[in-house]
């Protein structure tokens, strides 16, 4: 298999994009075919969910790809209504592709389809307008279940990343109640300053600091300089330069 392998099946005719610059799909009716596309570099990952696919009732294969290009051109003429993503391709990070394929296709439903199952990955192809987010190894049933779920407009989430993302929503709607000094702390904490210097610049003491430190913990849940520093380069308080 090399980077450029991408193939189609019953490819229509490219779409017309519209003075927008978007084409413009339709969710299958109930009863009606699901029009599904699979991208990932794997062959041995796609001959496996075409076989899930074939044996289930209801879904027609329209194309799939092994690359970036390839799934911009595959998607483009066959017009999926359910398009299966694998996060890491041979360009790397497949979540600009998420949303510029989101962008041109504008009622195209997109499932993630990866091993990772983190919530920092999870929340970021959420906000990327993914629709499902599976992992790989789940069962053919829930592969079914999620195409079925995205195509009539709903979402879908992998049970195990379920209590990532409400723990990660828990921290979010807790960054709220930090403090103005709080943020400051922990911006600078994040920046790699210690107690002293942060408690010099701040004109606290050192004990001040370190109690404003413990605070912050218990409010995020979260231990540790190390993990307090990279909520802050998560939620934009520093950069991770």
């Amino acid at each position: 298999m090399t980077s450029n392998d991408a193939s189609h099946e019953a490819p229509r005719a490219p779409d017309v994009k519209p003075a927008g610059g978007t084409s413009r799909q339709h969710h299958p009716m109930p009863g009606h075919t699901i029009r599904v596309a699979l991208v990932d570099d794997h062959h041995l990952v796609r001959e496996g969910l075409r076989l899930v696919l074939a044996a289930a009732e209801g879904f027609e294969i329209v194309g799939e790809a092994a690359n970036r290009d390839g799934a911009a051109e595959m998607v483009a003429i066959g017009r999926p209504d359910v398009l299966l993503l694998d996060l890491t391709l041979p360009e790397g990070d497949a979540i600009p592709l998420l949303r510029t394929l989101l962008s041109r296709h504008v009622n195209l439903r997109i499932i993630v389809l990866t091993m990772h199952s983190d919530a920092e990955t999870v929340r970021q192809s959420l906000a990327a307008g993914a629709s499902g987010y599976l992992i790989k190894g789940a069962h053919s049933a829930e592969l079914i279940a999620a195409i079925r779920a995205v195509a009539r407009g709903d979402r879908y989430l992998h049970s195990s990343v379920t209590g990532a993302v409400v723990d990660d929503s828990i921290r979010w709607l807790r960054t709220g109640r930090i403090s103005s000094r709080e943020r400051e702390i922990l911006t600078l904490l994040a920046s790699g300053l210690p107690a002293a210097e942060i408690g010099r610049r701040l004109d606290i003491s050192v004990h001040t600091v370190r109690r404003h430190v413990a605070n912050l913990s218990t409010k995020l849940g979260i231990r540790g300089t190390v993990g307090l520093t990279r909520y802050a380069i998560r939620h934009g308080m520093v950069r991770d330069d």
